[in-house]
């Protein structure tokens, strides 16, 4: 019999698929369906730090301004005078969902300041989530900051709020750094129990017409996948932390790529909102029949399979693959 069990950040889940914060999680009914679907663990919409300090009204007004004339911005983008109203709401929200379903469930914070990342990290560990995100957004765009004060600030944030609580905290971030190795390493020394890899940092766009700078949102494409395998890959057997990729996954191939790069998780958001919650159950059936194919017997017996440590030509995540990949191109004919 196939064993799909993982352990992400101490927690035993019955498979690797988690579903990742979108609008999909602001109804228990959905994470209900998610659990029902085969989803091991559900991290909740994030509670972001301007909600915790601006009213929700003016937030609401904020992020809708220039999207009217945009359906797709409409169609993804929280209606905030509904969705996730403020942190008393979200704490609720947690309660709710613990007492619902049996999977964890994952709270997750969307900010920069410490202060606020401490107090309610406490407070969503009360609430009784089994295990807090911390999804760092922040833009450098002072031309003062300099990287090694951004990173300075990352690292102090993730220490100060595991000294905070006793649940396990993962770090969410994006792929922007010079040394994105040596920034794992110190994440992971500053105690944080997992990275996710990587956050997704949505671009706004201009409308010519009108002259305004406008939300832009696309869903992701498994394309994505890519630099999300080679760093969890690079990055495997180097770091203590556990490591989940979000952004890219779609389909069950996809899943066994991220765990043999070497990932505990593979985390799902724009498959589910494209092809529905039970989208869920295609992956797993997929992933299943895929092992049995090709006689694997656990899923933690392909976790690293495919690292840099693990395969026998490591220069396939350097400088060297990078040569041979654009001399591998051949243009056969030029059109007129």
């Amino acid at each position: 019999m196939l064993d799909l069990t993982t352990n992400y950040m101490g927690l035993a889940l019955k498979n690797p698929l988690v579903v990742s914060p979108s609008p999909l999680c602001e109804h228990i009914g959905n994470i209900l369906r998610m659990e029902d679907a085969g989803a091991s663990a559900v991290v909740l919409h994030s509670l972001f730090e301007e909600q915790i300090t601006l009213e929700s009204e003016e937030l609401n007004e904020a992020l809708s301004a220039g999207t009217e004339s945009f359906a797709e911005s409409l169609s993804y983008f929280p209606d905030m005078t509904r969705y996730n109203l403020g942190p008393d709401g979200y704490l609720e929200h947690i309660r709710k969902a613990k007492q619902a379903v049996d999977i964890p469930i994952i709270a997750s914070l969307n900010g920069v300041s410490t202060g606020g990342w401490i107090k309610y990290a406490q407070e969503m560990e009360q609430a009784g989530a089994d295990a807090l995100e911390l999804n760092i957004f922040y833009l450098a765009n002072d031309p003062t900051l300099t990287s090694e004060q951004v990173e300075e600030m990352y690292v102090g944030l993730v220490s100060h709020v595991k000294a905070s609580v006793r649940i396990p905290v993962a770090v969410k971030l994006g792929p922007y750094f010079s040394a994105m190795a040596n920034m794992g390493k110190r994440l992971d020394q500053a105690g944080a129990d997992a990275l996710v890899l990587f956050n997704r940092f949505y671009q706004p766009d201009f409308d010519l017409e009108e002259l305004e700078v406008v939300p832009n949102l696309h869903l992701s494409t498994s394309h994505e996948l890519l630099l999300r395998l080679h760093w969890i890959a690079t990055l495997y057997g180097q770091i203590k932390a556990d490591m989940a990729l979000t952004g890219g996954v779609h389909s069950a191939q996809d899943v066994l790529k991220t765990m043999m790069a070497g990932a505990r998780v593979a985390m799902m958001t724009s498959a589910l909102l494209r092809n529905g919650i039970n989208h869920l159950e295609t992956v797993l059936a997929d992933m299943k029949a895929w092992m049995e194919e090709h006689e694997y017997e656990s899923v933690r017996q392909m976790q690293g399979s495919m690292s840099r440590r693990a395969v026998a030509d490591p220069s396939a995540f350097s400088r060297a693959n990078y040569m041979k990949v654009l001399s591998s191109y051949t243009m056969k004919t030029v059109g007129n």
